[in-house]
């Protein structure tokens, strides 16, 4: 550590100097962050500190006491050169850099000896600076001093040495150099910007104190001869003299500042120095305007405002607005607005929000000195920012549009009414529907409204103005609004009425609901009385005036949820709540649009209250007319379905129009009481039968039906309903699914995709999971899709969802809306997705039907990306290896897809080939980097792609590879998710599906089958080596003489390896599901020995093989061999107890031993048969098989990595058919699925 040099023992730093430094110093990490993490490193155990050396530079001193790091050190504390300290690397850069600063401010020439000293040694150089060569001797003779010192032959370079610890030397050097020279930069410049502004500050004084003295030499100039003081005279004239070269040095001192520091370190590579210098400087002009405000000072601002870093752009704002917030500064800025105008402009649009805000604040102080400086388009540029989705941008700009508009007053205005249409708010209520209808974001008003709020509130909350523009007629002379600016108006009131009832920002602004301070409450309830107070006598005026309107009669019927409704009857309202009830039944009664409708019934819903007294008012109000909606729909109906008749227009008409006022009031309002369920599924079950009920008539009859089914489920689940109930809800639900399934086949599409909407409802609705929450009465009423009614689901997806978008529709309306109903049919797709996905993540299907889903993910990333992702997530967390199984099936299908249109003998380089592993490699990379969560299933996707690609036989016979192998190439995709153990797993179970002539190809066809092995070996701790391993192996040899026969100590696991070779042994010798028809049965591996990879040959890593009719498996003694011919009557679980690992590793090892003694004759041996059997192996050095997947270099380190070879005999059970594995469904890492560890004697994962 680096200590105080030659401090007597008396001496100590005063305190207050350590709290100086650290303020200096908090800001000097090169990471933005305070690295001065402790501040007595240098009494730690076994550290040394710097410093407390002889003045003969490299001797060690007589350790004495002294301070480092701000702590005493005793004596006999160890001290290191601050090269060491460097050098170790042990030490954060930061700190000691702190604690050199710390030895400096003590004592200056010791510490630069010892900082002149550090550079030496980092050139190499043996030779050291004593303090007498530094105080006697010139620079040129000490350097030549050290010339002749410098040992140039002897290559002991420091910044060029290898080794691990001289990189680390030249990257701490390089550290240490960048912080003290910030560090000196940072402390420097603060320094000298303050002693600027101090400087001001006097300069400030001095300037006023000469004004003064001016003023009073002449007042006394001034007057007669007689009362003249000639003394006094002198006096001031001296004073001013005084003052005149006070003034003169301190602008000299100011001067060598600015221009020695100022202007290098306001463009230092360091952005706190650039804000430090930007900040004094627009203080400088603020305090001494009469120096400083002028172009030559304020360019320095204007060019920073293009820095890079934002803190820095912040500091040049905040500084320009201190100026122009002043009236008498503000002129003065004129040319520097002209010239930099456009850049605060462009600065509202800043990446950095901070910095947009400061940017729409400052334009709006140069609004306010002057008007004509900013010019139509600069002002546009900031009115759109009212509808940012950040609040703070948004308030700023709602603040610059209210004192563009609203902030100005004519003569005339001063004497208007202060409220009612002719007030002075009526004017700017008109202006701000201006601005709104002007700026065509219509739906976007509560976003408007929000803007303005804090600046604007007393002008939105003037609902009397609004309501008198809306209501009273015009004046003589008065322009109307027209009937677009009434329906704007009606929605900023509406958007005002709502900002004051709930006092929060609309959705998309904020993270949420605050806590309101007990004024805000205060104000919100009155705000909420007034509303009430006011719009229960004008709405139902409003309403009858703008009955037919739908926009406007939309937004007015929103109003009554913001009401109280204790004041009908504490303010004695109750007529005119009769009078909003018959208004609102004659908007029921001449409306059909579907929005109106739903308007109604949620102001019916708010309405009928029971905890307030007018609910039985509203309660019969509200029967009668759906009393009269259900006989006239009754009515309607008998003679729209009477037989023989072929219905009108008119009919049809009728029959909608009241179906649709049902629908919207059902979906808020229980109307069980009507039994509606007979009419509706009449009405459907005559569409299905004649097909030609009109689309609209099928829709809402379908919404209504489906309305009625969960009205009762909720009496139901509520326990209020009586016996038997149950049973029809049941019935009924269960015919409305077989209805909305026949209609999923209809011909028209509006009418499929609501029945597949609802049908997709109510199966997740009426699943497994409606008996939770202690609902176990309702299991009755589970409902559960069969086979078919699944495959009809997901074919409607295929066909309706995943499709192009038709490039050749052209709307009459033109291009702009060909793209809204484009993405209005985009959205509808999505929806449909969505409702299918939600039923395989609640396993309401089978999650192997994501598959066909799954395989679109890269071809509609842009339309379904996002929720084919999440679909993939909620799947692997509720199934790992059921997930896996699904994905691995996608890409099959893709596969087997491919393998259709482009045949078997396709480009592995085809873009349908490459979009295949593309998407493998994207669904590799959602497993995430938790290998362990994920590994039963990446190991059984690994698995299920294996079979799949040895399933079918090549269609060129015998000899050729098999007909899916190219699919091991999109399978190598997921090897890096296997942990090292389940490679090696892997690549043993890929083994048992290979021939010996598989292993012995080099050919293009072969080499998926080379890169996944490869893929499998990558970083792999192989321990178990077979017949078919061991030919891909590059540079293999044959054992060094020095190297010993594996023993079992040598071969002892941890605890994870342990039960991942036993797990791994399981799984090899479990039933498999796949026998490859068109290979013998792979070579098996009786003997292994170590072998020095330096002298092998590539054949050499053949061992002895034995025909597949004598199978190791008849070595066994009698009650070890697998009985077949019991297996049926022998629980599947128990067919594993065969394996008995343990014993078999040691008749491996015994014979392993045996075999090493006649190891040169075998090699002899297996060299003739290979080359018998191939003719294809040449006695060159060069690897039979070429490694597509690895470089050398990492091949060499994997091969020369120290294995013990298994040798490990499996035979497999005959495999089962497609549907018998269908209905075992094993899971191969599920421990539940096999016998107790304590009968096997193994562990799973």
């Amino acid at each position: 550590m680096i200590a105080a040099q030659d401090l007597h023992t008396e001496f100590q730093f005063p305190q207050e100097a350590e709290s100086q430094l650290s303020s200096d110093t908090d800001l000097e990490d090169p990471d933005g962050k305070n690295a001065r993490t402790a501040k007595g490193m240098a009494a730690k155990k076994g550290k040394k500190a710097l410093g407390e050396r002889t003045k003969g530079g490299g001797a060690g001193r007589v350790a004495g006491a002294g301070w480092v790091n701000g702590h005493h050190q005793e004596n006999g504390m160890e001290n290191m050169t601050l090269f060491e300290v460097v050098k170790m690397g042990k030490s954060a850069t930061q700190s000691v850099v702190d604690d050199w600063i710390e030895a400096y401010k003590h004592d200056r020439d010791i510490a630069l000896l010892d900082l002149i000293n550090f550079f030496i040694q980092c050139s190499g150089c043996k030779g050291a600076v004593s303090g007498e060569m530094f105080r006697n001797m010139q620079n040129s003779e000490i350097i030549r001093k050290m010339t002749e010192e410098f040992d140039e032959d002897s290559g002991d370079y420091p910044l060029t040495l290898s080794g691990p610890q001289w990189k680390k030397f030249r990257i701490s050097f390089c550290d240490f150099i960048a912080v003290l020279v910030r560090a000196f930069r940072h402390t420097s410049t603060l320094a000298a910007m303050k002693l600027m502004t101090a400087l001001v500050n006097v300069a400030l004084n001095l300037s006023i104190n000469m004004d003064n003295t001016q003023r009073q030499y002449e007042a006394e100039r001034n007057k007669v001869i007689a009362k003249r003081a000639n003394d006094r005279l002198e006096l001031l004239l001296q004073k001013r003299k005084e003052l005149q070269e006070n003034q003169d040095e301190i602008e000299n001192m100011m001067n060598a500042i600015f221009k020695g520091v100022f202007v290098h370190r306001y463009r230092d590579a360091i952005a706190e120095i650039r804000a430090i210098c930007i900040e004094e400087i627009g203080m400088w002009m603020k305090l001494y305007s009469d120096a400083f405000l002028n172009d030559s000072y304020l360019k320095y601002v204007g060019w920073t405002m293009h820095d890079k870093q934002g803190e820095v752009r912040l500091k040049c704002l905040t500084a320009l607005q201190g100026l122009y917030y002043s009236r008498e500064l503000s002129p003065r800025l004129e040319l520097f607005t002209s010239r930099f105008k456009d850049r605060i402009v462009s600065m509202t649009l800043d990446k950095e929000y901070d910095v947009a805000v400061q940017a729409i604040k400052l334009l709006t102080l140069v609004l306010q000195s002057s008007d004509e400086v900013l010019t139509a388009e600069d002002c546009e540029s900031v009115y759109h920012l009212v509808y940012s989705a950040h609040r703070p941008i948004a308030v700023s700009a709602g603040e610059f549009l209210f004192k563009k508009l609203f902030s100005h007053r004519g003569p005339d205005e001063d004497g208007l009414p202060r409220r009612g249409r002719q007030s002075l708010n009526g004017s700017l209520i008109k202006t701000t529907v201006f601005f709104f209808l002007e700026s065509e974001l219509h739906e976007h008003g509560a976003y408007m409204v929000d803007s303005l709020w804090e600046c604007a509130s007393e002008l939105l909350k003037d609902w009397e103005t609004m309501i008198s523009l809306l209501l009273d007629e015009p004046m003589p002379g008065e322009e109307a609004l027209t009937d677009r600016q009434e329906t704007a108006l009606v929605e900023i009131m509406l958007c005002a009425i709502r900002q004051a009832c709930e006092c929060h920002p609309p959705v998309g602004r904020g993270t949420g609901k605050r806590v309101l301070t007990a004024k805000e409450k205060k104000t919100q309830l009155d705000d909420r009385t007034r509303v009430t107070e006011m719009f229960a006598v004008a709405l139902p005026l409003l309403l009858a005036k703008y009955c037919v309107d739908i926009d406007k009669v939309t937004n007015l019927l929103q109003i009554p949820k913001y009401f109280d409704l204790d004041i009908y009857t504490t303010g004695r309202l109750e007529k005119h709540l009769d009078a909003l009830l018959r208004q609102i039944w004659e908007v029921v009664d001449k409306h059909t649009d579907t929005e109106v409708l739903e308007a109604c019934s949620t102001t019916y819903h708010y309405l009928c209250n029971e905890e307030f007294t007018i609910f039985n008012r509203v309660d019969i109000a509200r029967s009668q007319l759906l009393d009269e909606l259900v006989d006239k729909f009754n009515r309607l109906l008998e003679d729209f379905l009477q037989e023989g008749e072929e219905p009108d227009e008119d009919d049809a008409y009728q029959v909608l129009s009241t179906l649709k006022k049902i629908s919207a009031f059902h979906n808020a309002h229980d109307l069980s009481k009507w039994d509606l369920f007979t009419s509706n599924y009449r009405l459907l079950n005559t569409g299905l039968q004649n097909g030609d009920m009109p689309e609209q008539i099928v829709i809402h009859a379908m919404q209504c039906t489906h309305y009625i089914i969960l009205w009762h489920l909720a009496k139901v689940s509520d326990g209020s309903s009586i016996k038997g109930d149950m049973v029809t809800l049941r019935k009924q639900m269960r015919a409305f699914c077989l209805m909305c399934q026949r209609y999923i086949n209809s011909i028209n599409t509006a009418v499929k995709e609501q029945a597949f909407t609802i049908l997709c409802d109510l199966l997740l609705i009426f699943s497994h999971q409606i008996m939770s929450s202690g609902r176990e009465h309702l299991e009755s009423l589970v409902y559960m899709p069969d086979s078919s009614l699944q495959a009809e689901l997901l074919n409607f997806i295929l066909d309706q969802v995943f499709i192009d978008q038709d490039d050749d529709s052209n709307s009459t309306d033109g291009q702009q809306d060909d793209e809204a109903s484009k993405i209005e049919a985009l959205h509808k797709r999505r929806n449909l997705l969505a409702a299918y996905c939600k039923l395989i993540i609640y396993n309401v299907v089978e999650m192997n039907t994501g598959a066909d889903i799954f395989k679109q993910y890269m071809r509609y990333y842009n339309d379904y990306g996002d929720i084919i992702k999440e679909t993939m997530s909620k799947t692997r967390q509720i199934d790992k290896i059921q997930c896996a199984k699904t994905l691995i099936l996608s890409l099959q299908n893709l596969f087997n897809e491919m393998l259709s249109e482009l045949g078997f003998n396709f480009d592995r380089s085809s873009s349908a080939f490459c979009g295949i592993k593309e998407l493998a490699r994207r669904f590799s990379l959602t497993f995430g980097l938790d290998q362990l969560k994920t590994r039963e299933a990446i190991a059984m996707l690994h698995k299920d792609g294996i079979e799949f690609a040895f399933k079918e036989p090549s269609p060129q016979g015998e000899g050729s590879p098999p007909l899916n192998l190219a699919f091991l190439d999109i399978l190598s995709e997921f090897s890096s998710k296997l942990i090292r153990q389940d490679k090696r797993t892997v690549h043993m179970y890929l083994e048992r599906f290979m021939t010996f002539q598989m292993a012995l190809q080099r050919e293009d066809c072969w080499l998926p089958l080379i890169s996944y092995r490869n893929s499998l070996q990558a970083g792999g701790d192989d321990d178990t080596m077979s017949v078919i391993s061991g030919i891909s192996s590059r540079g293999s040899t044959i054992r060094s003489k020095k190297s010993k026969p594996a023993t079992a100590s040598k071969r002892k696991l941890s605890e994870e390896e342990n039960s991942c070779s036993s797990s791994d042994a399981v799984w090899m010798n479990r039933e498999q599901n796949v026998q490859t028809p068109v290979m013998m049965h792979s070579p098996h591996l009786t003997s292994t020995v170590l072998r020095d990879p330096k002298k092998m040959r590539p054949e050499d890593s053949y061992t002895f093989t034995m025909p597949a009719e004598q199978h190791p498996i008849q070595a066994l003694p009698s009650q070890q061999q697998p009985h077949h011919q019991h297996q049926a009557a022998i629980d599947y679980n128990t067919q594993v107890t065969w394996m008995l690992t343990q014993r078999q590793q040691a008749e491996a090892r015994q014979q392993q031993e045996r075999v090493s003694m006649h190891y040169a004759k075998m090699r002899n041996h297996m060299q003739q048969a290979i080359r018998r059997s191939s003719g294809l192996m040449e006695d060159d050095e060069e690897p039979i098989v070429e490694d597509v997947m690895m470089s050398s270099e990492d091949r060499l380190e994997d091969i020369n990595e120290g294995m013990d070879f298994d040798t490990m005999d499996i035979d497999l059970p005959a495999s089962k058919n497609r549907r018998e594995r269908t209905e075992l469904k094993p899971d191969y890492f599920d421990p539940s699925s096999i016998m107790d560890d304590s009968v096997l004697n193994v562990s799973m994962f």
